[in-house]
């Protein structure tokens, strides 16, 4: 019995990157030799057990045998005569298909760290194809490590690409693919993700969307690089730089679904998009399943963005309705993520980059001047309902007006 470091640990370790998991390999053993050593069993599919002190995961070595389309569509060898490289021949990535035994020594049949060195993401075997999920681990990859130069190998790109064309990516479940995109959102270069799916043409199947956004041109005066598509990476990428939650970059990300929906006829004029792309978010995070804190706030950009942008022109009483419509009012709210989305939006563009956005700290004194608003009187007033909500908003709006004379002088 043989135990290793495998995986994302060695390979983070060889990076000088912080490694923050640890996952070994156990050759040589049976499930008994691992439980009469106190190990608890975990897998559902595989042999995987946790260690009784460090609870770090211990898998057999195994072999895989692809017998349906899909990801779970494989039969699984983890007798203990399996060794070290049969295990990692059917790993993703050469740089994931590297071991550290327990003497130090670096196993590396597959030149993973040569692969490092080149800053490439290879394949290690054709046995890659037979898994769709590998697709977004290669794109969450590329969002990871895109700032240090890693780019994907010309022949996994290939391979990539022959996997969507004959369907593997269909097979693609939800949660799967949410928990792909989730952690792409977290990494260093989001925008990565999205870009590597488009070019071996996984975009298309996995995220239609976002999709037929690329091609859709906007007004050169104000969007510069034209394409829609590409001015939502843009936003992506600035939303990555202003905030590290997950949920602000996929709201900057997905503000302008609407604009694909526009009769090309009317090109590059948008108007209506904040509302026409509505029911679009509705279809993509309940095929998905994406969480409410992210759906929620991707609506309220996706509704409110070009109001926030244009906030000096807007009359109190319609600003106040904005406030009050994404919640800023409340105890709980979301106002700063709001922000920060739109203002990724505004800075997404060529040329506008290094723009201030001083409409979000206007946004913030409006909300605050109109908590400020006492509303005492009005609950002495003897008002009724709906009344009182709207006395309160009368106020409130009479502040806004305040402030925004205070704002022009």
């Amino acid at each position: 019995m043989k135990i290793y470091l495998v995986g994302g640990a060695v390979r983070d370790r060889l990076l000088d990157y912080p490694v923050l998991e640890r996952d070994w390999l156990v050759v040589g053993a049976t499930p008994e030799t691992m439980l009469r050593q106190g190990y608890k069993p975990v897998g559902k599919d595989f042999p995987v057990f946790l260690h009784p002190q460090t609870h770090d995961e211990y898998a057999l070595a195994r072999t895989e045998r692809k017998t349906a389309p899909g990801y779970k569509g494989f039969d699984v060898d983890a007798n203990p005569r399996v060794t070290l490289e049969e295990d990692l021949l059917r790993r993703d990535l050469t740089i994931n298909a590297m071991a550290i035994g327990e003497d130090g020594v670096l196993v590396d049949p597959f030149q993973g760290q040569q692969d490092l060195r080149n800053r490439i993401l290879r394949h290690v075997s054709p046995a890659f194809s037979e898994d769709p999920v590998r697709i977004l681990r290669v794109a969450r990859f590329v969002a990871r490590y895109a700032h240090l130069g890693f780019k994907v190998a010309e022949e996994t790109r290939q391979l990539m690409q022959s996997m969507v064309k004959s369907g593997e990516a269909d097979h693609l479940v939800a949660e799967r693919v949410w928990a792909e995109l989730n952690k792409a959102l977290c990494e260093t270069t989001p925008a990565g993700f999205f870009q590597t799916l488009k070019e071996c043409d996984a975009l298309a199947v996995i995220f239609p969307e976002i999709h037929a956004l690329f091609g859709v041109p906007q007004p050169p005066k104000y969007h510069p690089e034209i394409d829609t598509g590409v001015h939502s990476l843009m936003s992506l990428t600035l939303a990555a730089k202003l905030s590290s939650k997950p949920e602000v970059r996929l709201a900057a990300l997905l503000h302008d679904l609407g604009k694909a929906l526009t009769d090309p006829q009317k090109w590059p004029s948008h108007h209506g998009h904040e509302r026409k792309g509505l029911p679009v978010l509705d279809r993509f995070c309940q095929r998905l399943r994406v969480p409410k804190v992210f759906k929620t706030l991707c609506a309220q950009v996706m509704e409110y963005h070009t109001h926030c942008h244009r906030v000096y022109e807007l009359r109190s009483d319609t600003l106040v309705d904005m406030l009050q419509a994404i919640g800023a009012f409340k105890a709980d709210n979301h106002l700063q993520d709001f922000l920060l989305a739109c203002e990724a939006d505004a800075r997404g563009r060529t040329g506008f980059e290094d723009n201030e956005y001083p409409q979000a700290e206007y946004i913030s004194k409006a909300a605050q001047a109109a908590l400020a608003v006492d509303t005492r009187q009005v609950l002495q007033d003897n008002l009724q309902g709906a009344q009182i909500g709207a006395a309160i908003l009368q106020l409130r709006s009479q502040a806004l007006s305040s402030l925004k004379q205070t704002h022009h002088s």
